[in-house]
Order: C-alpha cells, then structure tokens, then sequence
C-alpha cells in the first residue's frame, strides 16, 4: 500500500506564537485597507484580506474512536473535536503586477506544507506575478498545485474529506510559471520547478516541468521528475465537470502517476445536487490503485464519501459519511473493526464548520 506522508503536530509554543503573528498583521494590514479606504469610495484598495477557519468533529461507525486509525488520505484524520486550519490570505493587485501571501496553521495547514523549511510549515503559498498582456501572466514563488480536482482550503471542496489521488499527489511547487489564455474557450500553462514540494534544490540539482491544457473547463495535466531523492516521477492527471442541469453537475478526476515502474492510478466522480441556494448534496465515489512491474492484484481501495452542505451567511455545515473498502490487503491489512480485530474496511461520520471571510 503507498504510503502518505504525515506532518507531525507543531509545539503549543510555536502555535502561540504563530497566532500572535498572524493576529498583529491581521490588525495591521486591516488598519492600512481602512486609511486606504478613507481616501475616497471612487478609489477601491488594491490590498485585500481573506480566508478561512474550520473545525470538526469525527466520530468512526466501524470501529471504536480510541485506537488512532483513520482513512489514510490528507487532513481530517483526528477523532473526537479537532482544528482544521486556519488560513489568512493577503493579496495585492496592482495594474499589471501583484503578490499573493497565504498563511496556515492548525493540522490541516501544517500537514499541506509538510513541516517543510518554509518557515516551520506556516508557509502555504508565497508568490508574486506579472500580467504581460491581457494573455500572459508569469507567476514566480509558491504556488498550489495545478493537478487535481480537490484543492487545500476546505471551502473550495464540495467534500470535507479528501481523496487518495488529492493525497497522493503534489499539494504545491515553487517555481515559475507561464499562463496563457490562447482564445476563450483554450489555455495553456507551462512551468519549470523544484521537485515536487521541495523549496531548495542543493541536495539534488534537479529540477520538475509541468504543462496544462485547458478546454472549456476541462484540463489535462502533467507532471515529471526524474523521480530521484524520492521524486513523484511522472503523473499524468484530468480534471473537469460538466453541468447537466441548471441545478446537477457531475465533476470529473483520474490520473496514472509512475517511478520506476511503479505508482498509483485512479479515477472519482463527483456528483452534486443542489436543492436550494443554500443546501446542496453530493457524493464521491473513488477507485484508487497501486501498480507495480512484473505484481498482480496490489492493494486497491474503493471508497464513497456522502457530503451535505448547507450554507448560512459565510458559514458552511458540512455533514458527510464515508465508508472505505480496500482489496488485497490480507496480509496488511489497515483498519481495525469494532472488535478491535484487523479490518479492510473503515467508516465513520463528520460534522464539519467551514467560515469563509474577506
């Protein structure tokens, strides 16, 4: 079974001091966008404040809450109550050039930047652009990835939970990128980067591409690295949607991802009904698989996750079920059942609060 990197907890100390950080530029930059504001309402500021704050609650329906297991995928993987993530997005935007500074803390936010020496994983993206044209804009720093149909922030995932192939994959690159917006309906964009989650290259001297393709809202993705220094290697990635109805839309993900003659491949659906403007519900339903020359029947899993989401003002309730079941796993298998005896299956139920601001 591939195994998915963890981020181990930060100390009280530093989250302590975190927070003061954020809270003292918070309390800064909101004072700088009021005197910019008091210059005229005709002039609208160019600095901006957003982002998010989740929290949770988890409770497993196979097998006791007490015996530190879960899915095996990416952020919300704690029982009982838990922090999700706090995320304070600050933004400039200026005519042709602009930066992006996006701060995390909490589980969720330390495990997306994998504790890596980005300022002790508070770091989740840091960039800066340049708007050559109306069709060109070049994008230098940390930036999240553009693989995948789920993203870091709770609040752009219909799904609390996240998936194997959101979890496998690459969570952010630093590096540079080119965007361009070929007609209306195509895009393309190419990149050159750090290996996958990597900020300094000393150790390996190598560096990762990327291109996207973009059609209507459809996109073909990939990725390569010589797969060295413990390198992704190549994943090729689709990710889109399609509306078939004013009020059903279907999203669409799968990827084939190898190293060395060995990796992971996958696909999800993502049907959404929305029922009013402020209740909508939706199920994932994944195959994820491993695959290796020259092995047969390696594990696989089949996993279905039940989401409702019910928004009020900025907040968002989320009550999801989830049930994962793997496949050739006799020999390891990664649950325990409510007897407490090795299990393939595991389910539990979350509650999740979701508050978005700007």
């Amino acid at each position: 079974m591939k195994l998915i990197k963890k981020h181990e907890s930060k100390s009280k100390l530093k989250n302590l001091r975190f927070t003061k950080s954020i809270l003292t530029l918070a309390i800064l930059l909101s004072g700088i966008n009021a005197i910019a504001q008091t210059e005229g309402e005709e002039k609208k500021s160019k600095l901006s404040i957003s982002g998010t704050v989740d929290a949770y609650y988890q409770s497993y329906l196979s097998a006791p809450d007490d015996l530190d297991q879960s899915f095996g995928t990416a952020f919300a993987e704690q029982s009982g109550f838990a922090l999700g993530m706090g995320n304070l997005i600050v933004s400039y935007e200026g005519e042709k050039v602009g930066a992006v500074l996006d701060l995390v803390s909490g589980p969720r936010g330390a495990g997306a930047t994998f504790s890596n020496d980005i300022i002790d994983g508070i770091v989740n993206q840091a960039y800066v652009y340049w708007n050559v044209s109306d069709k060109t804009t070049l994008t230098m720093g940390r930036f999240n990835t553009f693989l995948g149909y789920e993203v870091i922030s709770p609040a752009a995932n219909f799904n609390y939970s996240t998936s194997y192939l959101f979890s496998s994959g690459p969570f952010s690159h630093v590096g540079l990128k080119a965007d361009f917006a070929l007609t209306d309906d195509f895009s393309l964009m190419l990149a050159i980067m750090n290996p996958w989650d990597t900020n300094d290259v000393s150790t390996t001297g190598e560096y990762s591409l990327g291109a996207q393709i973009g059609y209507s809202g459809q996109y073909l993705n990939f990725y390569y690295d010589s797969g060295n220094y413990g390198g992704l290697g190549f994943e090729v990635d689709y990710t889109g949607g399609f509306d078939l109805s004013d009020s059903f839309f279907l999203g669409i993900n799968a990827a084939y991802q190898t190293s060395d003659d060995e990796g992971f491949y996958g696909a999800a659906l993502y049907p959404q009904l929305a029922t009013s403007d402020s209740f909508s519900i939706g199920l994932r339903g994944e195959y994820y698989a491993n695959h290796a020359k020259d092995f047969d029947d390696l594990p696989s899993v089949f996993a279905t996750t039940l989401t409702a989401s019910y928004t009020i003002e900025n907040l968002i309730i989320k009550p999801e079920i989830r049930l994962d079941s793997w496949s050739n796993v006799d020999t390891i298998e990664p649950y325990v059942n409510s007897k407490g005896e090795a299990a393939n299956s595991l389910s539990a139920f979350t509650l999740a609060a979701i508050y978005k601001f700007d």
